[in-house]
């Protein structure tokens, strides 16, 4: 009879040893971190160099609109110290950068990754990562729009060689709205980007 009783505990208590045993060995370690890898999703596309679930596109994109924030500073100090040919050439990279940015960033959108497979995980989205979205997206539109006007304009209306003209007033006051409007570009779009990508 004790030999009964006592048996199904030992049973019970020796299988109970060998779960704990498994789980707290090196083997049962490895496994569990190898199930934890298992069910790290993949994204299409390819991945960001930025350590994020950022495409690879969404990081270019990003690095180089935070980029062009010293080159906006070089161009300013520029025209201040009479350097106009200077400050001319680098407000027509900033406007093609601008725009190579835009179509970056339409092509990887639309043809490699969704971005809003990427974004899913993030405890802000939907809400919060779409919201920031839409607000640097009012500022990215027209940051273009309004570089490409100020750059035309100044084209148009300054004399070959660039040197201070009639036009001056007029495009100092609309390249400090430009600054700004690109300024709130580069911030928005490091905001999205934590949002949807990096929390």
């Amino acid at each position: 009879m004790n030999d009964a009783s006592t048996t199904p505990g030992n049973d019970a208590s020796t299988e109970s040893a060998d779960v704990s045993g498994t789980s707290g060995s090196p083997a049962g370690a490895a496994a569990a971190s190898a199930d934890a890898q298992a069910v790290v999703p993949a994204f299409d596309g390819f991945d960001g160099f930025l350590g994020s679930r950022a495409s690879l596109g969404m990081d270019v994109v990003l690095v180089g609109l935070l980029a062009l924030l010293p080159i906006l500073a070089w161009s300013i100090a520029a025209v201040r110290a009479g350097r106009y040919q200077l400050h001319k050439r680098l407000q027509v990279f900033i406007v093609a950068a601008l725009a190579t940015a835009i179509v970056v960033f339409e092509i990887d959108i639309r043809l490699f990754s969704d971005w809003k497979a990427r974004a899913l995980p993030s405890p802000w989205y939907p809400a919060g990562v779409f919201w920031s979205l839409g607000i640097h997206l009012v500022f990215a539109v027209s940051s273009f729009v309004l570089w490409t006007w100020v750059v035309w304009e100044a084209l148009l209306r300054f004399p070959k060689p660039p040197s201070p003209g009639s036009h001056g007033p007029r495009h100092r006051r609309m390249a400090r709205l430009a600054a700004l409007d690109l300024l709130a570009t580069a911030v928005t779009g490091l905001i999205f980007y934590w949002l949807a990508f990096v929390s």
